[in-house]
């Protein structure tokens, strides 16, 4: 051995030493290198691991069985938001179709979803489920891709084929793989011909026996090598697609069984991301609550309620780590804070000021001390500025009257907050936005995730994350219903004197831009306004924005149907679905509509259903989701 330094140059970039050759170079100088993945997930299980302790302190994520039924029906259903790698609308659907049964499915799904390999997708799904139709090429390749239904996934089961069928040994075999991963031509053609016809060394041994001496006739030889050359380009190794098929495993078992615990450790590690709206709302899908911060029960991350997950500290502008390390350990040494003014007492002096208070009483920290957000916003400053400077007057040794008498006989502050009413529910909301980035203790656009999709409206995030998702996702020019409220205004003249106005809008995952050409909108157009907008996804230098064709303002559900597609006159179904008004009464009268002729069908107008996750669950055991909508 010796120093790296005596084989490559090498250079100093910010701290870190690197080689100043590539990493082929690096290869054939009989160097190794290794590539670490700093993985998120690999923190968030950890986390998980331990607020699972709380309650149970034997267990071990090393020890869960890879064979759960209910993880895998789970993934099946496409339930996979925070899962590692099956979060895409995309891989939801390949999931969904493929319906896995085992970690050998989770490894294959990881290793097709890529391009390439993706078009095999429909292939491997549809032989996984009539294992009866697999055929082969020659009977050589069975044992080989038998594990994959009969589709080569693997750069393993490529070297396979090259030692099974051609002779080669495993070092060759790699060789090969290597070059048609890397698409060097000239090595790839002449490995073809040794693949098929095989090699012989100049002393006239055999290197290579060749597929064609195995007994695989030549056309067949060369349609196989074709298609590993082919699939080689983007092919995923087995062993790392089985690593991370099982950390997907790990924490598809922990959001199956335990669903609180691993959303607290997954929030916390996107705290202070978008991504964190999208785990809040799958808490809300879920039935979870995500609990207001709370001065006496929140903690830096989020953390486990007996009601629900507690938000985290740490997601609020203007409190630091050092700002919430002060607050527990004053609140763990000396007890629970009684009121605003009692905080302020037991932390003045410290690191807390007062853009932090004013910070958290926005985000509605000490809203369950007594006062309302109004009366502390108002005289918070004052409060503090009298603590201050009686803080003060103690260091600077001033002594008064006071001054004799013991700590505890001494008049202490006693500041009064006047009566004043509370800010209205939009404003506490906007600050909540302000200090935090989301609505915490509700939200302006009061529609149920259910009653949403329902009324078949996208939301930002779903638009932005699932851009350009060629076979499940929303492509540049598509079609899009969305409720938004009108963050900001902007008006322009065109170069055809016309007006034309730039928007902002958002909602609860996230904010946009649109774009509006309808001056006789002006007065729709008003920030904090909430509007339905029907327009089309427009892309423009790598950005993602709205054309809209249609606003108007949202009047809410009342008035609205639930309006169920059927094939025709369908009395069994029909009463079926009427039969729920009786479980599930509500206020949206069902309305049915026959796809063969086109026309609504009559029904009492009585039959009227609300619209829950229970109601909504029972109607797609009779129809499809497609077929379902609020109008």
């Amino acid at each position: 051995s010796a120093p790296v330094d005596t084989f490559v140059p090498l250079l100093q970039v910010d701290g870190q030493i690197i080689t100043q050759y590539t990493m082929t170079i690096l290869e054939e100088l009989g160097l190794l290198k290794m590539d670490f993945l700093g993985l998120r997930n690999l923190t968030v299980i950890r986390d998980t691991e331990r607020l699972i302790h709380l309650k149970e302190p034997d267990f071990e994520i090393s020890k869960i069985p890879v064979d759960d039924e209910q993880v895998y029906k789970m993934l099946s259903e496409g339930k996979t938001e925070g899962v590692f790698q099956f979060e895409s609308a995309g891989m939801k659907q390949v999931l969904m179709r493929l319906m896995p049964k085992s970690i050998e499915d989770l490894i294959a799904v990881i290793s097709l979803y890529r391009p390439g390999p993706m078009d095999s997708i429909p292939r491997y799904i549809k032989n996984r489920h009539n294992p009866e139709n697999i055929t082969y090429t020659t009977p050589l390749l069975k044992p080989i891709l038998d594990v994959t239904y009969g589709c080569i996934v693997y750069q393993e089961q490529v070297m396979e084929i090259c030692r099974s069928l051609a002779g080669y040994s495993y070092g060759r075999a790699d060789l090969v793989r290597r070059a048609m991963g890397k698409k060097k031509h000239e090595i790839m053609e002449k490995e073809r011909n040794s693949f098929i016809y095989g090699e012989k060394n100049p002393d006239g041994t055999v290197n290579c026996e060749g597929a064609v001496a195995r007994g695989v006739p030549e056309e067949v030889a060369d349609k196989i090598f074709n298609k590993m050359a082919g699939f080689a380009s983007y092919a995923f190794n087995k062993s790392h697609a089985a690593a991370y098929a099982y950390l997907s495993y790990q924490t598809a078992y922990l959001r199956c069984h335990y669903f609180n615990e691993y959303m607290a450790a997954l929030m916390t590690s996107v705290i202070n991301t978008d991504k964190l709206f999208d785990y809040i709302e799958e808490c809300n899908i879920n039935n979870v609550r995500v609990l207001p911060p709370n001065i006496n029960e929140s903690y830096a991350n989020f953390t486990i309620a007996e009601n629900g997950i507690m938000f985290g500290l740490e997601a609020i502008k203007g409190l630091g780590r050092s700002v919430i390390e002060t607050i527990e350990k004053e609140r763990k040494e000396n007890g629970k804070f009684k009121s605003l003014q009692d905080f302020c007492e037991r932390t003045s002096g410290t690191d807390i000021n007062k853009r932090a208070v004013e910070s958290m009483i926005k985000a509605g920290v000490f809203d369950n001390l007594g006062l309302n957000r109004r009366q502390m916003l108002e005289n918070f400053t004052r409060l503090m500025d009298s603590l201050a400077q009686q803080r003060k007057q103690k260091i600077d040794g001033q002594l008064d009257f006071f001054s004799i008498m013991e700590e505890d006989e001494r008049p202490q502050l006693e500041m009064q907050f006047p009566d004043v009413p509370d800010y209205d529910k939009n404003e506490k909301l906007k600050m909540e936005k302000e200090i935090t980035g989301m609505y915490i203790s509700g939200y302006p656009i009061s529609y149920t995730t259910e009653q949403r999709k329902l009324l078949k409206y996208a939301t930002i995030a779903e638009i932005k994350q699932n851009f350009k998702d060629e076979k499940f996702g929303f492509m540049d020019g598509d079609k899009i219903f969305m409720v938004c409220i009108i963050q900001q205004v902007r008006e322009y003249l065109n170069k055809n004197n016309k007006i034309m106005y730039f928007l902002t809008i958002e909602d609860a995952t996230d904010s946009m831009d649109c774009v509006c050409f309808d001056s006789q909108l002006r007065g729709l157009l008003t920030e904090g306004n909430i509007v339905i907008i029907e327009g089309n996804i427009s892309e423009r230098n790598s950005d993602v924005s709205i054309i809209a064709r249609k606003i108007k303002p949202d009047k809410g559900l009342k008035g609205r149907k639930l309006y169920i597609k059927i094939k025709d006159f369908e009395t069994n179904l029909m009463d079926n679905i009427i039969g729920l008004s009786q479980d599930f009464k509500g206020d949206y009268p069902i309305v049915f509509y026959s796809k063969k002729t086109k026309k609504y069908l009559p029904v009492n107008q009585g039959f009227k259903v609300n619209i829950s996750n229970e109601c909504i669950g029972r109607l797609l055991e009779y129809v499809k989701s497609d077929d379902i909508q609020l109008f």
